[in-house]
């Protein structure tokens, strides 16, 4: 199962909000069940990042870099460029 963890400072507002977001595009796209959507503060992410396989990010930069594939959760919030990417991280999911 690949995992994909979302932070944000407090790990429960923005990054649950894009989190059950990326759940429902994920089924949408027939990956229910295949994908876990983990939804972490930022202070957690060196504990999450080894087991992840994406990571999306509220912040809006200023955020260390890291060795797997990281992507914007900020369209996911306003709906403006969420669909370009979504494809982003389903082909990082799948090269994974």
């Amino acid at each position: 199962m690949k995992t994909i963890i979302v932070a944000c400072g407090g790990g429960i507002a923005t990054s649950q909000t894009v989190a059950v977001r990326l759940e429902s595009l994920l089924a949408d796209n027939g990956l229910r069940g295949e994908v876990n959507v983990e939804a972490i503060n930022i202070n957690s992410i060196p504990t999450y990042i080894k087991s992840a396989d994406v990571y999306v990010s509220i912040a809006q930069q200023g955020e260390q870099e890291y060795d797997i594939p990281t992507f914007s959760g900020i369209p996911f919030l306003t709906g403006m460029g969420a669909d370009t990417e979504f494809e982003k991280i389903l082909a990082a999911l799948r090269a994974g």
